[in-house]
């Protein structure tokens, strides 16, 4: 059993591809837009990404140029309507591990998923860590001091802006665009409760804060 992410915003596509997903015991999340599927790829870890080509807000080929910008290993199988060579090229070099072009028969479907999911594990852990912060990302595990601290998905998609952009500093703005880019209601009173929370955990017990908060400038977290 896997846990996959189909990003389609066909409902009677995405209903026939999640037929097909329990009919093999796994474990699936339909999203039905690139930014709502770029964001849950920045949140939490995924087997297998099933992606339309052509979404609305962001195109499949964008999610996937960013997700790989960003490090991001899992295995994607690209789905689309265009059967030019061209357009397959693209999608492969885009980052993909597999196309299928649509209508697609429900047994190719299936044998493409099982090649992809047979293909030997890539790490995904990536340890990030400042002074006595670390983070896997791989498994989302966060500890101050060796001692583990438990964050909310949000806080640790924050916390690990920061830590990938140690000693420097982003405005709530800009962790907004950054962190929350696909969720429009979102604002930068979120971002600045977000950071309360995450202090609030990582300093517990401590004098001061490992965040730091410069007037004007933005927060970030700093090395000494």
């Amino acid at each position: 059993m896997s846990k996959i992410l189909v990003a389609e915003d066909d409902t009677q596509c995405a209903e026939l591809i999640g037929m097909f997903l329990e009919r093999a015991q796994h474990v699936f999340e339909t999203v039905g837009d690139g930014a709502e599927a770029l964001d849950r790829l920045k949140l939490y870890s995924y087997d297998l990404v099933i992606l339309d080509w052509n979404l609305p807000k962001m195109t499949g080929v964008e999610v996937l140029k960013n997700f790989r910008a960003r490090g991001g290993k899992t295995p994607v199988l690209m789905l689309t309507a265009l059967k030019t060579v061209n357009s397959k090229i693209e999608g492969l070099e885009s980052g993909a591990d597999d196309y299928l072009t649509k209508p697609f028969d429900g047994n190719e479907l299936q044998a493409r998923l099982k090649a992809l999911l047979r293909r030997p594990p890539v790490l995904l852990s990536d340890v990030l860590q400042i002074a006595d912060v670390q983070m896997d990302t791989g498994s989302h595990r966060v500890t101050r001091g060796g001692v583990e601290v438990k964050l909310r998905p949000k806080e640790l998609a924050v916390l690990e802006f920061f830590l990938r952009h140690k000693n420097q500093l982003y405005t709530a703005e800009q962790i907004l665009e950054q962190v929350w880019s696909s969720e429009s209601d979102a604002t930068t009173e979120a971002i600045v409760s977000c950071i309360k929370r995450i202090r609030k955990v990582l300093d517990e017990g401590r004098d001061g804060s490992i965040i730091r908060n410069v007037h004007g400038a933005g927060y970030g977290i700093f090395s000494d």
